[in-house]
């Protein structure tokens, strides 16, 4: 069986995206199924103003209708909203394929941080990209049911894995050491970073990532400890030393980054919106409440234990079965150069 996912979101960028589609090709390359990714690594790009991490392939529909054509996929499934999600959409409708889309980032709210567009016009064209498709996926049923009552159809349910392999407590954690509070990903305004910034916590803000706004927060926080963009086990060894993660975005429609700290046995404080909502528990794996302080310091009274179980529920094997369960597939004999090469003979 024949899967071509295309997505504007791709390595080298390493985000939650990028993260879920890594490790959900490799469970369905282990199962057996031929997996086609187009992305922005075959077309000429230009830096995604605002965003210059995303590159934005120009590519013709027509260009994708040939790969399409020649590969001649089972299940079509378009990952990203930017300009390969589009021509990708239209080479689909005008070939006839059927196709799937994912929902993974409030773009609307991302783009009125920084231009006044108001979130109707932002998601009147989502719901043309989205709702053309057999069925759009997203990470949560709190996102689902906000995403119906917006407008999308067809609206299922893709949950997330987490590595926790990777992702584990300290083998040998200090009895007694310095508080620290952590946040990880990327260090933009959209992500609220100042909300935790100001806090008066007792003990160390650490702030794991890179981003177009960090510079100015090192100017602005001098004490706070910026490491900068980490991965693999550094990554993981410095979430681990953490004493609570803090996760500040109004906008996460997840946060993988929730699931990796819980799996290191470190509670999450956030606000109680959907993003923490699908996965925080209150009192057993982290806190959420309108007061981030609060929900901060009431994550020092929970049992790591309880934070490791609950991501060990987070499987990247469950999340596959999602994912395929969502895709439309259909029967198809041949791919255009095996009825060329049946039609020369």
């Amino acid at each position: 069986m024949k899967i071509v996912i295309v997505t504007d979101a791709w390595l080298p960028q390493v985000n939650g995206v990028v993260t879920t589609y890594v490790k959900t090709i490799h469970e369905l390359q282990n199962r057996g199924y031929t997996v086609t990714t187009i992305t922005p690594e075959s077309f000429r790009t230009i830096p995604c103003p605002t965003y210059p991490e995303i590159q934005l392939s120009l590519v013709r529909p027509a260009t994708i209708s040939q790969t399409l054509d020649r590969i001649g996929p089972n299940s079509v499934h378009l990952a990203t909203e930017g300009t390969l999600g589009w021509a990708a959409r239209r080479a689909c409708i005008t070939g006839g394929f059927d196709f799937t889309t994912s929902y993974h980032t409030r773009f609307p709210e991302y783009i009125r941080v920084r231009f006044p567009l108001p979130l109707r016009l932002s998601y009147t064209l989502l719901r043309s990209f989205h709702n053309r498709g057999a069925g759009m996926m997203v990470s949560s049923s709190q996102l689902k049911s906000e995403m119906e009552e917006r407008g999308f159809h067809n609206v299922n349910l893709w949950s997330r894995g987490v590595d926790t392999d990777l992702f584990k407590p300290l083998a040998s954690p200090a009895a007694s050491r310095e508080k620290i509070f952590t946040y990880l990903g990327r260090v933009a305004p959209e992500k609220n970073l100042e909300a935790f910034l100001d806090l008066d916590l007792p003990g160390i803000k650490m702030v794991i990532g890179d981003g177009p706004a960090l510079i100015d927060l090192q100017a602005k926080y001098p004490d706070v400890r910026f490491t900068g963009f980490k991965r693999g086990r550094e990554l993981a060894a410095l979430l681990a030393s953490s004493s609570v993660f803090v996760f500040p975005s109004l906008t996460d429609t997840l946060g993988v980054v929730q699931l990796e700290a819980m799996a290191c046995g470190v509670p999450v404080a956030a606000f109680p919106v959907s993003g923490p909502q699908s996965v925080i528990v209150n009192g057993y794996n982290g806190w959420m409440h309108e007061d981030l302080k609060t929900a901060v310091l009431k994550c020092l009274y929970i049992k790591p234990e309880n934070c490791r179980q609950y991501a060990l529920t987070y499987t990247w094997e469950s999340c596959t079965d999602q994912f395929l369960s969502n895709l439309i597939f259909r029967a198809i004999p041949y791919s255009l150069d095996e009825r060329l090469i049946e039609k020369a003979a």
